[in-house]
């Protein structure tokens, strides 16, 4: 594919919200610069257990006040009870966000799988439906009025937020069976999902023989491919153990034996835009991003790909 067809490619961020007052200006500094490129949205992340809630619907404003890109909340399950969950949707729609990734979530740190307490939520699929039931009790529909005849009335369907879930290419960690993943994807989808983000893969193969099986077992919304630009060893092993990803080799090594950390996020840029260019030409619909805060990896990476050239970065 040329430089000038993947310029077309839609693409997106993850932003997680500030740890600290200090960092707070930083990430405001990140949300200009990636808001300036024309991104499709910028999802903010929840935080394991509902650990940074209040936070994310700060960002999330900050994004939908000061940009004009589509700001994406994520929502999990695990943190939340139905009433809970149900109240912050209600937040999210009253500040004008209208976008949600719905999650199962991640135990809070120090807490065994085993140990987690669901509640009344027990799936992502759940999570779809709530959002969904949420917005329709909220507007169940709109009127506009019919030029020409005082008092009449045109009732119009509702507009449909959008709903993105997660899609695991290689397996979900907790898969009992090896299309339980897939399976559970189409449960999501039959909920009233629009949309699905895949967790970090590293071969291209990985993200396009998961969306030839899952179409192959009736999915039919959108697989984004989710790409994390890995610019240290201390970062590749630390999202090996959160995700239970098998160890990429390759990049593993490059990684090691660069010995400066210019040359070792060199590296994990040019990994990651391998890997974007890989899975564009292979037919994916866009691409997402995980930013880590920092505008500069990912915007080097959509460069580097052939996707966000001078011109059109300056010309958004």
């Amino acid at each position: 594919m040329s430089d000038e067809s993947r310029a077309r490619v839609p693409f997106s961020f993850e932003l997680y919200p500030p740890r600290s007052a200090s960092s707070e200006a930083a990430l405001h500094e990140t949300i200009a610069r990636l808001a300036e490129t024309g991104p499709d949205f910028l999802s903010v992340t929840y935080g394991a257990g509902g650990s940074t809630g209040g936070r994310s619907l700060e960002v999330l404003r900050r994004i939908r006040t000061t940009t004009d890109v589509e700001p994406l909340a994520h929502l999990t399950c695990i943190g939340n009870t139905y009433a809970g969950a149900a109240a912050l949707i209600r937040e999210f729609l009253d500040a004008g966000i209208e976008s949600f990734l719905a999650l199962r979530g991640d135990p809070p740190a120090g807490v065994p799988e085993e140990e987690v307490e669901l509640g009344d939520l027990e799936s992502a699929a759940q999570l779809v439906q709530l959002i969904d039931r949420v917005q329709a009790e909220r507007a169940p529909y709109t009127e506009s009025g019919i030029p020409g005849i005082p008092g009449a009335a045109r009732v119009d369907r509702r507009p449909h937020v959008q709903i993105a879930v997660a899609a695991f290419p290689s397996g979900h960690p907790r898969s009992r069976h090896p299309r339980e993943h897939i399976d559970a994807l189409l449960a999501k989808q039959a909920a009233g999902a629009t949309l699905a983000i895949t967790q970090l893969f590293f071969h291209p193969d990985d993200y396009l023989g998961f969306v030839a099986r899952a179409r192959a077992a009736g999915v039919t919304i959108p697989i984004l491919p989710g790409i994390m630009p890995i610019t240290s060893p201390a970062r590749l092993r630390r999202v090996l153990q959160l995700t239970g990803e098998e160890l990429p080799s390759e990049l593993a090594i490059a990684l090691e034996v660069e010995p400066t950390a210019d040359g070792q996020r060199a590296v994990g840029v040019a990994y990651a835009a391998e890997l974007v260019r890989a899975v564009v030409d292979g037919g994916a619909p866009g691409i997402h991003l995980y930013a880590f805060n920092n505008h500069d990896t990912v915007l080097a990476v959509l460069r580097d790909a052939g996707i966000l050239t001078p011109h059109k970065e300056t010309a958004r």
